[in-house]
């Protein structure tokens, strides 16, 4: 029996075959490649460091702007803090200021309503309704504080001026109507300092102490009414007394 030998030529591979192998190769290195890239990969060897990703910068920048913050919200809390004490300040300021008006007000108001004697340091030389030849009423309608000629006469309280002038026996004289409605008369001056309307305060020079009219030397004859006109006296000690005046 014979044997034939294939000694012919080698039949090139199919197309198909061909695909089938280049999809073998190209799976096979890309298995290995990936399988290198995998092994030599920093992302899987170790942790990326900061300086790789960029992170220290980011970080820095946040602090950065996290500390400018801060600094905004103290210098805000300071100026806040400033402004706050400011106002209490000028709070402060308008309330004292406040408290001393009302206080000198306060102060004006007791200087009004005080009364004092018409010759300071002085005293009764002749009393009330004492009796004498001297007056045509035959007793003394008001009290002599003593006086010598010159000396400063005030207004006993706040009041207002009704009568400046020559008076008869009274010689040059004042009449105050006083603000309780009460009146009060000097008389014998030997000048006078005020006229008709003015208004005049506790202790106001109104004139000069003298020996003008019915008189026998230098005083101060004052008197106490219950109107301006003459016979409507009451005890002047007594109204000094009963407006705060030792007497």
């Amino acid at each position: 029996m014979a044997f034939t030998c294939a000694t012919g030529k080698h039949r090139r591979p199919s197309r198909m075959q061909r695909t089938s192998a280049r999809a073998a190769g190209v799976a096979a290195l890309t298995t290995t490649g990936v399988m290198a890239t995998v092994a030599s990969s920093p992302a899987f060897a170790a942790e990326p460091t900061p300086e790789q990703t960029g992170l220290i910068p980011v970080v820095t920048a946040g602090e950065s702007v996290v500390e400018e913050i801060d600094d905004q919200v103290v210098a805000q809390k300071q100026a806040a803090f400033e402004e706050a004490a400011r106002e209490a300040a000028a709070k402060k300021a308008v309330e004292e200021r406040e408290a001393r008006v009302r206080a000198a007000r306060e102060a004006e108001r007791k200087r009004l309503n005080t009364f004092v004697l018409p010759i300071s340091g002085s005293y009764v030389s002749t009393g009330y309704q004492a009796s004498s030849s001297l007056w045509s009423s035959g007793s003394h309608t008001g009290v002599d504080f003593h006086a010598a000629s010159g000396t400063t006469v005030h207004a006993v309280g706040l009041g207002t001026v009704v009568e400046a002038g020559w008076g008869g026996a009274y010689g040059n004289q004042v009449v105050i109507k006083m603000n309780d409605g009460t009146y009060t008369q000097y008389g014998h001056l030997s000048s006078i300092g005020v006229s008709v309307g003015q208004q005049v305060t506790p202790g106001q020079q109104i004139g000069l102490s003298g020996a003008t009219g019915n008189v026998t030397g230098a005083h101060l004859h004052f008197e106490a009414r219950t109107t301006a006109e003459y016979g409507s006296d009451m005890d002047p000690v007594a109204y000094l007394r009963a407006h705060g005046v030792n007497i």
